[in-house]
């Protein structure tokens, strides 16, 4: 639940195109400077400017962010959810500002949990 809880916060501040003010921690751009996360103080950016970010080590946990020039960003249809097998608990939000789900489910102590979210960006979606 750690994990869960650290990502949600992770998520909640997530740049949108329209943010007037940043939240506090760190921004971490994607390769084209286009969408950008914001991750607590204690993340380290990665040194390659890859758009990714580590909390301790790899094997607690990631953040990457990317973009996706001229997506046009709308909330995921039932059987879109449907096809990318994305239980109805385990969708947090679908709206027209953000879409947050667990995409991965860790299934033993030494496997792990994974989550996506999306939002509009300026060109395309983040």
């Amino acid at each position: 639940m750690k994990y869960l809880e650290l990502f949600t916060l992770l998520c909640l501040m997530l740049s949108g195109a329209d943010n007037p003010a940043p939240p506090a921690g760190k921004g971490v751009k994607d390769v084209k400077g286009s969408c950008q996360i914001w991750v607590p103080e204690n993340w380290t950016p990665s040194n390659e400017n890859t758009g990714s970010a580590v909390l301790q080590d790899s094997s607690n946990a990631i953040a990457v962010v990317t973009s996706q020039p001229g997506q046009v960003f709308k909330p995921l249809t039932e059987s879109m959810q449907r096809l990318m097998r994305i239980p109805k608990d385990k969708m947090f939000e679908n709206s027209v500002k953000r879409i947050f789900y667990q995409d991965k489910i860790a299934r033993t102590l030494a496997d792990t949990n994974a989550f996506s979210t999306m939002v509009p960006g300026k060109n395309g979606t983040c």
